[in-house]
């Protein structure tokens, strides 16, 4: 029972990179092509439409990150309990949360109307592409730090192969 709100934080946390790191590469790939080929008039309203909608899924996901993110990083275990076997740790999550902080300011700047991120909204395909990269890039260091922190983990009990 103990590992149930661990599990299910980490749960939410994936859920949530899967549906906002799908919504973007739909955006990217399908609908901003789609949508080129509509008048003007037909282009905008259906922007409007889908932001207005999209922009709850945003908000609330990055809500959730922040808070199964801190919740996975301080109460979950990790090898952040063991520096010194792994001093790889602590870097990469720091990288990985700034980036993802860079990522939660586009994405609200994307779906918002603030002028200060007018000229992210200007061109979107630009935009959709460097999140995605953004987020290509904070999914890989936390595959590392997965594998990597459970190699250490390993290493900290004297256990040569994966437990399964």
């Amino acid at each position: 029972m103990d590992d149930l709100l661990p599990l299910l934080s980490r749960w939410i946390h994936v859920g949530t990179a899967i549906v906002l790191i799908g919504g973007m590469a739909f955006q990217r790939f399908v609908l901003l092509p789609s949508a080129a080929e509509l008048p003007d008039a037909e282009h905008d309203k259906l922007r409007a439409a889908v932001m207005g909608r999209w922009k709850k899924f945003v908000h609330i996901g990055i809500g959730l990150f922040l808070l199964t993110g801190f919740f996975n990083y301080l109460g979950a275990p990790t090898p952040a309990a063991e520096p010194v076997r792994w001093k790889l740790y602590h870097p990469l999550i720091g990288t990985k949360i700034l980036l993802a902080l860079a990522l939660f300011t586009m994405s609200s700047g994307m779906v918002g109307r603030s002028k200060a991120f007018a000229g992210l909204r200007a061109n979107p395909k630009r935009t959709l592409t460097i999140m995605l990269t953004l987020a290509a890039i904070i999914v890989g260091i936390s595959g590392f730090l997965k594998v990597g922190g459970a190699k250490a983990m390993r290493a900290k009990i004297g256990v040569s192969t994966p437990v399964s």
